[in-house]
């Protein structure tokens, strides 16, 4: 095969144009796919190698879309099974109302840390958020932001696709990317009590009209205990290894057991658990429903990474950070926090962080999982702005106008740049 290297300056223009057919709502797949075929062009490539790079580039991702798939099997089965609503309705009624801000964040935390894609999770939460709200006088500004905020430091310790998205990027084990998520998402959890305290009296108040009435809901969800075995069962087994190599424990260190196993098959002991296996067809199948579109998308990111990857853009961002004498600890979160707002997506951002800025990165020092974390922490700070889903779901989810839901960009970005600080701080100059 031809060894040609792609001009660095050809496989940004692919990106720039990819971003820009983004904002333009072109489908992100497409956008991705065409700045690559026109990155490749431009930078040099023949039509032919352009398309052998994407190739490698989609093949590349192939491990996190195996897996992003099966993880469908756990999320199904928490959201159709009414396991995560409950857990929510749970978590919030045991806090109480004088709390209600940290009650709303960390339910919607831990509802999207055991699997549950983020938008679902505050969608999920939304309603009881605004009935909450509603009771004691809480802005939907506060409410958003403590969903979003508490959504945010959940991600980044979960199993979904983002956090298995950077694990296969840069080849580490996604538990340990998930342990060492957990003290920057404890970090974004208290800032956004600290900031939704703030903001509880400003922008619109909560309607009637806003509310969800009880009938809505399912009638026949299952106990907390039963909710919570899937989410333990998962958490337990992805912990086996790493706890092993922590406490230096042999035995729990030869136990290797992929996501892609773990994940459905705690859902499945779950499902057994809540006494709603006849409903396996049916949830399993959903959760691939709302898999599937993420996994596209990160064949497209896949794409892009591609072509970025067989440029020679990382030896360019290498010298000019020589250059101005810039610590090479910071281009990690930097490269997160670029894609995260060139795509607005973490799982995206991950992805194509990893596959342009990865060999980079690691180039300057930097271990292969403190480059996970800080990347990954670092596509949560603006993965928030209008051109991405996220932005118009989450806004939906507390019938709040775009005008409104424009307003909470500058604060829910406080909440992704704490979490990218402290990971920065404790894995790129600490441990």
């Amino acid at each position: 095969m031809d060894g040609t290297v792609i001009h660095w300056g050809g496989a940004v223009v692919g990106l720039i144009i990819a971003i820009v057919l983004i904002f333009r709502k072109v489908n992100p797949v497409y956008a991705l796919f065409g700045g690559a075929v026109i990155g490749g062009l431009l930078g040099g490539a023949t039509i032919d190698l352009t398309v052998q790079y994407i190739i490698e580039g989609t093949n590349s991702v192939m491990g996190a879309v195996v897996r992003v798939l099966a993880a469908g099997v756990l999320a199904g089965i928490l959201i159709e099974s009414g396991a995560a609503e409950r857990i929510a309705e749970t978590i919030v009624a045991k806090l109480g109302e004088k709390k209600a801000l940290l009650s709303i964040a960390l339910a919607t935390m831990i509802i999207t840390a055991v699997g549950v894609f983020i938008t679902v999770a505050i969608i999920i939460v939304a309603p009881i958020a605004l009935s909450v709200g509603k009771k004691i006088g809480i802005s939907k500004t506060a409410l958003l932001l403590a969903l979003v905020g508490g959504g945010k430091a959940g991600n980044i310790i979960s199993p979904n696709p983002n956090t298995i998205a950077v694990a296969k990027g840069f080849d580490v084990d996604l538990a340990q990317v998930m342990i060492n998520g957990f003290l920057p998402a404890v970090a974004g959890l208290i800032v956004t009590i600290i900031v939704a305290q703030m903001l509880t009296n400003k922008g619109v108040m909560v309607s009637d009209s806003d509310q969800v009435t009880e009938e809505t809901g399912r009638k026949d969800k299952p106990s907390f205990g039963r909710a919570m075995v899937a989410p333990v069962v998962a958490i337990v087994l992805l912990a086996l290894n790493p706890v092993g190599s922590i406490l230096g424990i042999e035995a729990l260190q030869a136990i290797k057991i992929d996501s892609m196993i773990i994940l459905p098959v705690a859902g499945i002991i779950g499902l057994i658990a809540m006494r709603q296996t006849k409903n396996i067809i049916a949830y399993t199948t959903s959760g691939l429903n709302k898999m599937t579109g993420t996994a596209i998308i990160l064949i497209g990111a896949g794409a892009i990474a591609g072509i970025i990857s067989k440029s020679d853009l990382s030896a360019v961002v290498v010298q000019g950070i020589e250059v101005m004498g810039v610590s090479g600890t910071f281009l990690a979160p930097l490269a997160g926090i670029l894609m995260g707002a060139a795509t607005a997506s973490t799982s995206t951002a991950s992805i194509v962080a990893a596959g342009s800025f990865g060999e980079a990165i690691l180039s300057m020092g930097t271990a292969p999982l403190a480059a996970a974390v800080m990347v990954h922490t670092g596509a949560t700070v603006i993965d928030h702005l209008p051109h991405g889903n996220f932005f118009h779901v989450t806004a939906e989810s507390v019938k709040m106008s775009i005008k409104e839901r424009m307003k909470l960009i500058p604060y829910e970005s406080i909440v992704g740049l704490t979490m990218a600080i402290v990971a920065t701080i404790l894995y790129g100059f600490i441990f």
